[in-house]
């Protein structure tokens, strides 16, 4: 799982990084509705006229007012808001949770909110040797008789992927990075989660992805920092969230856990409203978000568990690594990832259009844990009976 670091990416190390988001405020204006905006209309864009500059003088005038250091700006049509990313200045004492709280108070302000850490609670073991099943017990060679999740577009809001590892070449379509303005890096969390539900099953290397047929939308929004942490800022992962709606992602995965954040709540509730489906973690002591946000599917290793989240294979998974190889992972991340695979064929056989009813998307065990076969049997219809005569899956 990763932990959310609800903060703007500006330092060069990871402890810089992480300091630098502490002290960062997030100043929400609101935008008038489209009808009535003055600065955009059906043939312009976001941006035009005078009511941009209004809202950028009002932006201005806060930071003055609260002795904040403007950062950058980042429009947000789609959730009706206008972001304006401030700093406390070098040397300042301030509580930047105390500061927003001030600066909301202006009746101009949407609302305010200090940045906010992330953590992935994943780990990368000993190198494979030998390639492995990505997931033997769920008799994945007769799930892809039924389905591979083509035609599905499944966003990965993580650390980077590694796009030309040989398992993943051609699988991810979208590489974007908001951490930084580098290209995206290959990064160890984001490689796994990628491999585990897209990797290749037609190169004869590695290992076969839950749906490898399903097009991945690798949205950097977390860096990888000492050892084996990953981390990621709040406004890192609501760009990265805002890209997943706009690129149309069916399944948004979020491996990752930290406290609530009224923004990331916001930006979910549209990607829900937009018919995603949204897989997190299962949460822990980083925080409960986003596992507690409601529509959200939890995905964790073993009971107990919280109501409706589900288990899956998350211990000793053989997945893509960085550097072309591949190595085993364990975390509930990875849990997750297998749920996001499965949900990718499910996706595939209910068509892509409209929003997939969780309650009815998966079938469990009494213990909790995804059945595979009968999930995959319950939405193929007619069209084939495999998978261990779609029985149940061991437990």
């Amino acid at each position: 799982m990763l932990v959310l670091l609800a903060c703007c990416l500006t330092g060069g190390g990871a402890h810089a990084q992480a300091e630098d988001a502490q002290r960062q405020v997030l100043v929400m204006l609101q935008l008038p509705k489209a009808h009535y905006r003055p600065d955009g209309s059906y043939a312009g864009t976001y941006g035009e006229g005078v009511g941009r500059q209004s809202r950028q003088q009002v932006a201005q005038s806060l930071a003055q007012a609260h002795k904040l250091e403007m950062r950058s700006e980042w429009a947000m049509p789609l959730a009706g808001v206008d972001c304006f990313v401030m700093r406390l200045p070098e040397g300042d004492t301030r509580s930047s949770a105390k500061v927003a709280e001030a600066v909301a108070e202006d009746r101009r302000v949407a609302w305010a909110q200090p940045v906010s850490l992330y953590r992935a609670q994943g780990s990368q073991q000993e190198p494979l040797y030998q390639a492995q099943p990505a997931a033997g017990q769920w008799h994945l060679a007769e799930l892809h008789q039924l389905a591979t999740g083509r035609g599905v577009r499944v966003a990965i809001v993580d650390s980077g992927v590694e796009a030309n590892h040989p398992d993943l070449a051609g699988q991810v379509t979208v590489n974007e990075n908001f951490v930084d303005d580098k290209a995206p890096p290959a990064e160890g969390h984001g490689t796994a989660v990628a491999g585990i539900i897209a990797a290749r099953a037609d190169n004869g290397l590695g290992i076969a992805g839950i749906a490898p047929q399903a097009r991945l939308l690798a949205l950097r929004a977390c860096w990888q920092a000492a050892g084996t942490q990953t981390l990621c800022t709040s406004l890192g992962l609501a760009k990265a969230l805002y890209a997943a709606i706009q690129q149309g992602a069916h399944i948004i995965n979020m491996s990752l856990g930290g406290p609530d954040d009224r923004l990331l709540a916001l930006l979910l509730d549209q990607a829900q409203a937009r018919g995603a489906t949204v897989v997190a973690a299962m949460p822990s002591e980083n925080g409960p978000f986003p596992a507690n946000h409601p529509g959200v599917l939890v995905v964790g290793l073993a009971p107990p568990l919280p109501a409706g989240a589900v288990i899956a294979p998350g211990r000793d998974v053989p997945s893509t690594a960085v550097g072309g190889g591949w190595s085993l992972v364990s975390g509930s991340s990875f849990a997750a990832a297998h749920a996001t695979g499965l949900l990718a064929l499910v996706r595939e056989l209910d068509g892509t259009r409209g929003t997939l009813a969780l309650k009815t998307a998966l079938v469990n065990t009494a213990q909790g844990r995804i059945d595979s076969c009968a999930t995959l049997a319950r939405h193929a219809g007619t069209r084939g009976a495999t998978c261990t005569m779609l029985g149940q899956t061991a437990d």
